[in-house]
């Protein structure tokens, strides 16, 4: 069983990732207003994140729906509310259609628009079941690799003219002239590298983004994986297990600093001396998720960023804020980090994650 600290810090950093302003000193208070009421109480646990953790009325919705999800309940004290029913304007699916000869069409869209308004959701807000279903739903992105060219020249419909196939035709030919052959250079995937915070701040959003991880893998494409915490670690083997929820499981046990602290700059330097001098950096796409927050100076991480910058393709920042309206990318990390990226995207719901593949894909 984890620490109780580690169970409240990790509330208040998912409601944090929820786009809640929640700073250090709230945390702090929050822990020991908690530890004056005692674990055991929940409704005393619910008013005490309440007072300490919400700075506006408007942070009240965001608190109950990340504390039932973390908490694993309705909150403590209250009746289960019957959520109003929603007004369905799409169209209806057919019976066959939706796959099952007894289905009323009007079930069937209302199960259809449920599940696009869980794509649009943010990850941290959701419940066990929801989460559950959203995992069901990965199935259904099709990431993929962007194409680069290739140094290899391979038949063409035009081009260079090919003198070796051409003349090999007129041989065929008996020497009668024929169609002119061309070579081109071909084109071939271009590496992807994902890097993924998994430290205490961006565990509300660390399984869902291995389950993207994972799909990114099996696409057959040059695809690795690492996650930043304190430390670098090396995952891609663990998720090339076809089953998501074993892959992740398997991944869990070869990162030891989930949900701990955060040293990007760090992450970062050791990946470009151990990996990116080896070329995994050279010429690809590398994927940063993470929402920031740097334990070390945020100088350390910003000169980082400007040597991945020169031998990347491309460098794609993935922040769950991102998604937010009210969201300002005023954190010391991201500061630092913003002059040296070509894209700062969301990555909060699966829609976003599917927004994020065709950034990858075009990239």
């Amino acid at each position: 069983m984890r620490p109780p600290e580690e169970i409240l810090l990790g509330f208040a950093r998912a409601l944090a990732a929820a786009g809640v302003p929640v700073t250090a000193d709230r945390e702090r208070v929050f822990v020991e207003a908690v530890a004056e009421v005692g674990l055991e109480d929940q409704v005393g646990v619910y008013y005490a994140g309440r007072a300490t953790l919400c700075s506006s009325p408007a942070d009240v919705a965001r608190y109950d729906l990340v504390y039932a999800a973390w908490f694993g309940g309705q909150r403590a004290g209250t009746k289960a509310r019957r959520e109003a029913p929603t007004t369905v304007t799409q169209a209806g699916l057919s019976a066959h259609e939706s796959g099952e000869s007894g289905d009323d069409p009007e079930t069937v869209t209302a199960q259809a628009s449920s599940t696009e308004v869980l794509r649009h959701r943010d990850v941290a807000t959701l419940t066990a079941s929801d989460r559950e279903r959203l995992a069901q739903l990965f199935a259904g992105l099709n990431p993929r690799a962007p194409l680069r060219r290739s140094h290899r020249r391979t038949p063409a419909a035009r081009g260079q003219v090919d003198a070796h196939r051409t003349l090999r035709e007129m041989r065929r030919r008996l020497g009668e002239p024929g169609v002119l052959r061309h070579r081109d250079l071909g084109s071939r995937p271009r590496r992807v590298v994902l890097l993924i915070d998994v430290s205490g701040s961006m565990s509300a959003y660390a399984d869902a983004l291995l389950r993207l991880a994972h799909r990114y893998v099996h696409t057959g494409d040059p695809v690795e994986v690492f996650t930043l915490g304190t430390r670098l670690t090396h995952i891609t083997r663990a998720l090339r297990q076809r089953d998501p929820d074993r892959a992740i499981v398997a991944a869990g046990d070869t990162i030891p600093d989930w949900s701990g602290g955060t040293r990007l700059g760090e992450g970062l330097r050791e990946f470009l001396q151990r990996w990116g001098r080896r070329g995994m950096a050279r010429g690809a796409v590398v994927v940063i998720f993470s929402d920031g927050w740097e334990r070390d100076q945020p100088e350390a991480l910003g000169e980082q960023m400007r040597r991945l910058r020169m031998v990347a393709h491309r460098v794609v920042w993935v922040n769950p804020h991102r998604g937010h309206a009210a969201y300002a990318p005023v954190q010391s990390g991201i500061v630092a980090v913003l002059p040296h990226l070509d894209d700062f995207v969301a990555g909060h719901s699966l829609a976003a994650f599917q927004s994020l593949t065709e950034v990858v894909a075009h990239a």
